[in-house]
């Protein structure tokens, strides 16, 4: 597929998303369906370890199940100093679907994009976490639920107060709330552009590692893969983390 259209053909045709609709209603099918298949995964896995667990010697997929709630349930201890029942689930799933997300980005690059175009499909992009439009999606979620709890925890009264009285008091109302803002909008978008930043130059890398000639490809690739594997990791953990310590500072009523 390197050689259809070019060097520039090649990557744009990589990097288009498989897209139904137009303007404010288009829609990115291949988007959708790996994120939702790839929730699926997660939510199946989870539940077939939990209909097998054993109090005796625990196999793979145990292990593997108690040490992502455990590693999970350490980081809400340090970081959430409030009291729900959801930050805990919120965080695991949080984490668990965007490193699933982040791991299609170590499938061949032209291997589900060749399955799609047997299929019929032209494009076919297949990390959820390099379209825009998944990680604000993701990211909006989680600025809903930041409203939410500020407004569960310190009532409305003391959301607007905390809006409008903060940081520099209510003579300058205007001027505080113009600041909390700016921060309570920073969130999203700093969550969103970051996950997607670090995933699209990932996937460029392998677009490009792709073009090289067939002998170097795994000498590059592989280094770069195992590497991919830290970042994919990492873009995960901070996701999660920054959720929770967000919604941690929702939760506190001063």
């Amino acid at each position: 597929m390197a050689s259809e259209g070019g060097a520039t053909g090649y990557i744009v045709h990589h990097l288009t998303p498989l897209s139904v609709g137009e303007g404010f209603w288009k829609l990115h099918l291949d988007t959708l369906f790996f994120s939702v298949f790839l929730g699926g995964l997660f939510i199946l896995f989870f539940k077939s370890v939990a209909e097998r667990a054993t109090s005796g010697v625990p196999g793979l997929a145990q292990n593997i199940a108690e040490m992502l709630v455990e590693f999970v349930d350490t980081q809400v201890k340090d970081s959430f100093h409030g009291r729900s029942a959801l930050i805990a689930p919120l965080a695991l799933t949080i984490f668990c679907w965007v490193f699933l997300w982040n791991a299609m980005d170590m499938l061949p690059v032209d291997l589900l994009p060749m399955i799609g175009s047997l299929m019929g499909m032209e494009y076919m992009r297949v990390v959820p976490s390099t379209d825009l439009n998944g990680t604000f999606a993701l990211s909006i979620s989680v600025f809903f639920l930041i409203f939410f709890y500020s407004i569960k925890v310190k009532g409305l009264a003391g959301f607007a107060h905390e809006m409008t009285c903060t940081p520099f008091g209510p003579k300058m109302m205007p001027f505080n709330l113009l600041l909390k803002t700016v921060e309570e909008l920073a969130k999203p978008i700093s969550l969103g552009l970051r996950l997607f930043g670090n995933l699209y130059a990932g996937e460029l890398v392998f677009i490009l590692i792709a073009l090289l000639p067939p002998i170097v490809q795994p000498l590059l690739g592989f280094p770069w893969a195992v590497f991919h594997i830290l970042v994919i990791t990492l873009q995960a953990f901070i996701f999660m983390v920054l959720t929770i310590v967000y919604l941690s500072l929702a939760c506190e009523d001063h």
